[in-house]
Parts: C-alpha cells; sequence; structure tokens
C-alpha cells in the first residue's frame, strides 16, 4: 500500500492555511496542500519534514508538526496522512512545483471546483477548528 501524506501549514496569526495551486494532475488548476509520497521505509513524519522542506523551504526549526489523522482508500491501496502545525514566525515560503500562496480560513474548502480532495480539505480544516486547544498549546 502506498502511503502519501499533506501538510497544513497555518501562519502565526491562525488567520491563513497555505497551499498551492496545482500544475499537474491530478487535480491540475485547483488549490490543494502540500505533500507527497512516503518513501517505503520511511516514517510518516520524516516524510512530512522531507516534502515540507522540498515544497516550501520551510524545516522543523520554523514548524513542529502534529499527526492530525489518516485516511485509508482501500480501492486505490493507498493510505494518507495528515500533518498540521503552525508557524513559530512569519517566514517566506518558495516553491518550484507548485504555486504557493496563504487562503483565508474564512475560505469554502468544501468547494470541490476550487480545493482538491472531494472535500477533504474542508473536513480537515473543520477538525482543527475542533482541536485547536489541543492542537496550538504552544
Amino acid at each position: 500500500m502506498q502511503g502519501y501524506n499533506v501538510i497544513m501549514i497555518y501562519d502565526p496569526t491562525l488567520r491563513h492555511l497555505l497551499m498551492c495551486k496545482r500544475r499537474k494532475n491530478p487535480y491540475k488548476g485547483l488549490s490543494n496542500l502540500i505533500g507527497g509520497k512516503i518513501e517505503p521505509g520511511e516514517d510518516g513524519l520524516d516524510a512530512a519534514y522531507r516534502e515540507m522542506w522540498e515544497e516550501t523551504n520551510l524545516c522543523k526549526e520554523d514548524i513542529s508538526l502534529l499527526h492530525l489523522m489518516d485516511f485509508t482508500y482501500h480501492l486505490s491501496d493507498c493510505y494518507m496522512e495528515v500533518y498540521v502545525g503552525k508557524l513559530k514566525q512569519v517566514r517566506a515560503v518558495a516553491g518550484e512545483e507548485n504555486e504557493l500562496f496563504w487562503a483565508d480560513l474564512n475560505s469554502n474548502f468544501f468547494d470541490i471546483h476550487q480545493y482538491a480532495g472531494e472535500g477533504n480539505i474542508g473536513h480537515m480544516a473543520e477538525q482543527v477548528k475542533l482541536y485547536a486547544e489541543r492542537i496550538f498549546k504552544q
């Protein structure tokens, strides 16, 4: 079973979520969270930090990630690990794979014509709202 991750990066004020505009399929042209494949034998959290660095130039010193939830897609023979964190301070983000931008948290992340994942981003954002005190207790 192939593993993937998505990383929810919030700005220090918790008003914005880092997103990317997909340049290739799946979800070409839609907004998505950053993330990627978990390599065989690679720890999920290590993979999340690696993907975060590759796609944004952010590292462990900039943000502490928490494993929030998993999705298992049995018919696709894959699973998705979801990580979340808040930047410790304002930092520039840069990546070459996809265009990065900060989405306002008032956005409708359930809009499948704008956001990838068939509504999953909306579900994840709602879970973060529900457990914000536990997630961002720093």
